[in-house]
């Protein structure tokens, strides 16, 4: 099974216990095995490190970081290892202010299942509706009081 991540930039990292409880869960009873996260927030800053620290336990788990853009940039959140990363060459000629909405539809259709910390507003939340129409299995960690 496929997970893909979104959430908002500023995720609080409270919601780091209910992350793992939710990946811990996906991995053993639905035999996830597959992970792709974005590096453009707080969210995908806590999925990354998480997912790192869960491969010591699951080492047959794979992870990607799914990159918008070829070169690092100021406003990149975390830096992933190099090893981590993987850049689509759909993106190769995508002007750059869509370069984040065209890797988030790659990841959604790679995906069978979609963690999220969507709240009430935002591009998250129409990723949220776009997953659903989709027919994508949606989880949101917002929903679980975090």
């Amino acid at each position: 099974m496929t997970v893909t991540f979104f959430g908002h930039r500023n995720t609080p990292d409270s919601i780091q216990p209910s992350l793992k409880k939710t990946l811990i869960q996906l991995i053993e009873k639905e035999g996830a095995d597959t992970f792709y996260v974005g590096n453009e927030g707080n969210f995908d800053c806590i999925v990354y490190n998480t997912l790192k620290e869960l491969k010591a336990v699951y080492p047959f788990i794979q992870f990607k970081v799914v990159l918008a853009y070829l070169t690092k940039r100021k406003s990149d959140f975390y830096t992933p290892e190099p090893d981590d990363t993987v850049f689509p060459d759909e993106l190769l000629k995508t002007p750059l202010k869509f370069a984040i909405s065209k890797r988030n539809n790659i990841m959604l259709k790679l995906a069978d299942t979609v963690v999220m910390y969507a709240c009430t507003s935002g591009s998250t939340l129409n990723l949220k509706a776009l997953a659903e129409d989709r027919g994508k299995r949606v989880i949101n960690l917002y929903k679980t009081g975090n």
